[in-house]
């Protein structure tokens, strides 16, 4: 069976345990050492107050000045042994022959310790073997009317009382120590118990292992992955996500608002619901914004996936489509007029179908001629003629204004088609859709204005409510009706975009109608 490594949660309560045993065992310790310090200073105390009082006490000279002191010195030393509970009390001469003693044998015979300090008048402590075992004593001098020393006084307390002493004191510190054990045992169980559920029971290197994938997995996706906690802060950022957001530091622990995004975006990352396959525009990116929120509202988890390559894909394929729809409207005319011709013809009226064919040609080598005319950029070009064909076809007459005139510009054709192109399609629609008010009339104007790129559409439809044209250029702002995710009010978020990367400006005006009014300051540098 392979041995596996122990858990992180059963390192961390074995750590726990040791650490609390240990910390258990030093506080019991010191308590201890405590306890036996206290214990010794109370000895101490209460043989040296015992031995003061006796030595004060007026019987002790009475009793010396008699032929046989121990007569009534050995009833009153026993009456205040059993009366103090100290172990024994010896009155002696300055020579240490005893006059009391709790065995009356050992009367009349010297006492044993020290009592030189005692003869000098000072009182001293200290613990010695006697003849009832070590004992902690006090010897007290006993002064005459002289101020000499006549006699001493020797109280003691037996270590053995002593140690019963310190045992008392032990019972309730080894009961709170077995508490504290138990308790700081039961705590650390209970915490490894969590850990386990938390890290899966996994070892501290596989935990190392996992975090080693984890953080190379998010490095190398290139999907953006973003967590915001339930606060409304960054949790967590992977190197996409910055890339896609174009965020120039780490986000982690700043609030969403502060991060920079288009509100649309701050709001969509803060949402407490699901949201799936959202676009959205920022300066430089299009962005597929899909959200899920966390169990237990612990915040939200963002995925972005950049759309903006195939944005402009769609867009060129579009533009594709409208220039082949164009060409499709222009055979179709032309397969009309030439029928019209060929009519003629065989009516014998012969001149009048070459007037008739002279006269198309003439309008459309016209408004070809103009267009090629003014306009190099042969991309331009041909997406002007494809919109005035399919404003034609929609009844729409395109108008490109006389001052029009762009040569060679340091702006990329498909940006040039992204702002052109959906300007026109709105100004289209928009007229079309006020076409019983007014002449359906779109006019363009392009041109090189002192290093700056001034593009203009204006259109006979209904305009822009002034309090809404702070609006327009949001992702989803459309009047028009929604047919799926991506569905209308995306082109004018994708002028606007195309209009910051490059600096430049975007007005909007008119009375009758909209006139979209937009610079770009291309000879300071376009963006590539």
């Amino acid at each position: 069976m392979k041995n596996r490594r122990w858990s992180l949660a059963r390192q961390l309560l074995a750590l726990q345990v040791a650490g609390v045993g240990a910390l258990v065992a030093v506080g019991a310790g010191l308590a201890y050492a405590d306890a036996s310090r206290a214990t010794d200073d109370h000895a101490r105390d209460e043989v040296v107050t015992v031995a003061h009082t006796i030595a004060d006490t007026p019987t002790i000279l009475a009793a010396l000045s008699t032929s046989d002191p121990s007569a009534q010195l050995q009833p009153f030393a026993e009456r205040v042994r059993a009366d103090t509970g100290v172990d024994f009390i010896t009155i002696m001469n300055p020579d240490g022959i005893r006059f009391t003693h709790p065995n009356p044998a050992e009367i009349g015979r010297r006492f044993l310790g020290n009592t030189a300090e005692a003869r000098a008048g000072r009182t001293f402590t200290e613990t010695y073997a006697g003849t009832l075992g070590p004992s902690m004593r006090a010897v007290v001098p006993v002064s005459g009317a002289g101020g000499q020393v006549v006699a001493l006084v020797a109280v003691g307390i037996t270590v053995k009382a002593i140690s019963a002493e310190l045992k008392e004191r032990l019972i309730p510190l080894v009961a709170v120590a077995a508490a504290v054990l138990v308790v700081g045992m039961a705590g650390s169980f209970l915490i490894s118990t969590r850990l386990r559920k938390q890290t899966r029971g996994l070892a501290p290197a596989e935990l190392s292992s996992v975090f080693a994938y984890y953080e190379a997995t998010l490095r190398a996706v290139r999907e953006g992955l973003v967590l915001v906690g339930a606060d409304g802060r960054v949790v967590l950022c992977n190197d996409g996500a910055r890339e896609l957001l174009g965020l120039t530091r780490d986000p982690v622990g700043t609030p969403v608002a502060e991060l920079g995004l288009p509100p649309a975006l701050a709001e969509t990352f803060r949402a407490g619901e699901p949201r799936t396959d959202e676009i959205h525009v920022t300066d430089t990116r299009v962005l597929v914004v899909s959200t899920a929120p966390v169990q237990r509202d612990r915040g939200t988890v963002v995925t972005l996936r950049d759309h903006t390559d195939l944005q402009l894909l769609t867009g060129e394929l579009q533009t594709t489509r409208g220039l082949a729809e164009a060409l499709r409207s222009q055979a179709h005319e032309a397969a009309n007029r030439l029928h019209t011709v060929v009519s003629l013809v065989e009516m014998g009226r012969a001149s009048e179908a070459v007037e008739f064919a002279t006269a198309e040609l003439e309008i459309a080598q016209r408004l070809t001629d103009r267009v090629v005319g003014a306009v190099s950029e042969p991309v331009l070009a041909a997406l002007l003629l494809g919109k005035a064909a399919e404003a034609s076809e929609r009844g729409v007459e395109l108008v490109l204004t006389e001052d029009t005139a762009l040569d060679d510009l340091d702006v990329e054709p498909r940006d040039l088609v992204t702002i052109l192109g959906n300007l026109i399609d709105n100004a289209i629609d928009a007229a079309v859709e006020n076409a019983a008010a007014a002449k359906p009339v779109v006019t363009v104007t392009a041109r090189d204005h002192g290093g700056t790129l001034l593009l203009r559409v204006a259109d006979s439809g209904r305009g822009v409510p002034e309090q809404r044209r702070g609006d327009v250029f949001d992702r989803g702002w459309t009047t028009k009706p929604q047919d799926g995710p991506v569905g209308h009010g995306l082109g004018l978020a994708l002028v606007g975009q195309a209009v910051r990367r490059y600096g430049g400006t975007i007005d909007i005006g008119g009375e009758g109608g909209a006139v979209f009014t937009v610079r770009l300051p291309v000879r300071q540098g376009a963006a590539r």
